[in-house]
């Protein structure tokens, strides 16, 4: 079992995968946390107080949004964080995969208890409880705009807290009063400010992009492994992934991505036999890999930055500190800063789908690359991978949609009360469907570079070009004639994905960045 200590400042990308992966995890909570959540709560309290001579505290003792100057009554506070509770649980659509869901919770306990909240450690605990003892709730992922966070969605994870959603429990779907039964929990109570500090924040779209990024760094790597192996099939020239052309322009991840193709290619008779051939330069979907997929590395180390920073943060309204006994009303809970780079995942994902599309009409295309057209034999009469690039191009163009911006696109709501919006969630929910598309389409390219290979029988690849050729041939055979390759492109896609090709090529040269 993993455990997790939560601080509410030190979670890490590598914390989410144990997570995602289905790691058993226990989350933990010191007594100096513990400390932390309880003074917090202290600065409500004494707020109650005072707010008995009439002092209004937003989330407190007020309406919300458009309604922040109506005045609630001290014994329907209870009522009220209830009722807001049960007014925002509208988001539709499909369910969040429990493995996000899982983060949404771990996110929102971190914030909790970095002691800005205001909360009951009772509530904290009930979190930590349902996480631990596996109660999850079920999650619609539409509705959300990310301004005042994901208050909709969010909404659904604190019906399940207040025993009134549904949740799975052990695999069922159930009442989350009958699985926190069967779980020995009961539902919490709430209290002053608890339903509020529940659903304002990012915790839903964070989640989201989080589960995206370590997907795409993981995919970063297999286009590189792709890549390597188009190079191969097509006899290009290793010259541009030369250490001295990489050093001269500095960003790191043109040199890390020319350090990955010469070690995936280390001892390629491929590459030796045509040294001295009269090709002087080879296309830009080639010649161009260093700068193209290191510019999405180096994009993504810069968000995973924000998102780490994310994590750790307190991102309701109104923040309290304990320090100055304060309660401060502010915009934390905007998803702007976590919109703008989701975008930025998702155009950069699209642009690394983009060039391997273009290495895959390369392939196919004989009056480019030299080899039969469409790469089968007997062409005319079989049409080999004709279609598979027409399937890639349509994902490759259907990327270009998705990775439009969500954050631009902002839409007043709340009686124009919140009239900026960041539409977060949205930009986190694209980059999925971005890098589904986007294994698609390294699986085609996949098939068609070990299908080039074909054609050079005689000469031995590089040691990892061999090594993804032999585990892609266990499930993959190569095309003599015309088949359905509808079957041959899934069990790519599922290789892409899991990590199969990757550890396999790892295996034999080593860890590639």
């Amino acid at each position: 079992m993993d455990k997790i200590f939560l601080t509410g400042r030190d979670l890490k990308l590598s914390d989410l995968g144990k997570v995602l992966n289905g790691n058993v995890i226990k989350l933990i909570l010191t007594t100096r946390v513990r400390r932390q959540v309880l003074k917090s709560r202290l600065v409500i309290e004494k707020a109650l107080a005072s707010s008995a001579t009439g002092r209004p505290i937003y989330g407190v003792n007020t309406g919300f949004g458009k309604l922040a100057n109506v005045k609630i009554s001290n014994d329907e506070i209870g009522l009220l964080q209830k009722n807001v509770i049960r007014s925002h649980a509208t988001a539709i659509g499909p369910i969040l995969p429990i493995p996000e869901t899982k983060l949404v919770m771990l996110f929102r306990i971190n914030t909790l208890v970095k002691g800005h909240s205001g909360v009951t450690l009772k509530l904290v605990n009930t979190l930590i409880n349902m996480f631990n003892k596996g109660v999850y709730p079920l999650i619609p992922q539409k509705g959300s705009v990310g301004a005042s966070g994901d208050l909709a969605p969010l909404s659904h994870l604190a019906l399940g807290v207040i025993g009134e959603g549904p949740v799975i429990y052990k695999n069922k779907k159930m009442s989350a009063r009958q699985a926190m039964r069967k779980a020995g929990l009961k539902p919490h109570e709430l209290t002053a400010k608890e339903g509020l500090a529940l659903i304002n924040g990012t915790q839903v779209m964070t989640a989201i992009l989080a589960s995206a990024l370590l997907q795409a760094e993981h995919l970063c790597k297999m286009a590189d492994i792709a890549g390597a192996v188009s190079l191969e099939g097509l006899k290009g020239t290793l010259t541009p992934f030369h250490p001295q052309i990489q050093v001269v322009r500095s960003h790191p991840g043109q040199s890390i991505v020319a350090r990955n193709f010469r070690q995936i290619l280390q001892s390629s008779k491929i590459l030796a036999s045509h040294k001295d051939c009269p090709r002087v330069q080879d296309s830009y979907s080639l010649r161009c890999i260093p700068q193209v997929h290191g510019a999405v590395r180096d994009g993504i180390n810069y968000i995973k930055q924000v998102l780490e920073r994310e994590i750790n943060s307190a991102t309701d309204n109104p923040l309290v500190f304990p320090e100055t006994n304060q309660i401060l009303s502010g915009g934390n809970f905007h998803g702007h800063p976590i919109a703008v780079v989701a975008d930025w995942l998702g155009i950069l994902l699209a642009g690394l789908t983009n060039i391997s599309e273009r290495r895959i009409e390369y392939l196919s295309n004989a009056d480019l690359s030299g080899l039969p057209p469409f790469l089968v034999k007997k062409s005319g009469l079989n049409s080999g991978l004709m279609v598979a690039q027409v399937m890639a191009a349509s994902l490759a163009s259907e990327n270009k949609i998705w990775a439009h911006p969500a954050s631009v696109d902002s839409i007043p709501t709340s009686a124009n009360k919140e009239d900026f919006v960041s539409m977060g969630t949205t930009a986190a929910r694209k980059c999925r469907m971005i890098i589904e598309n986007l294994e698609y389409v390294l699986a085609v390219e996949l098939l068609c570079a070990t299908q080039a290979l074909e054609f050079n029988k005689d000469l031995k690849p590089g040691k990892g070009v061999a090594a993804a050729y032999q585990i892609i041939r266990k499930k993959v055979k190569p095309i003599n004639n015309d088949r359905v390759l509808k079957n041959d492109i899934e069990n790519l896609r599922n290789m892409v994905a899991d990590r199969t090709i990757g550890q396999a090529v790892e295996k034999i040269i080593g860890r590639l960045k």
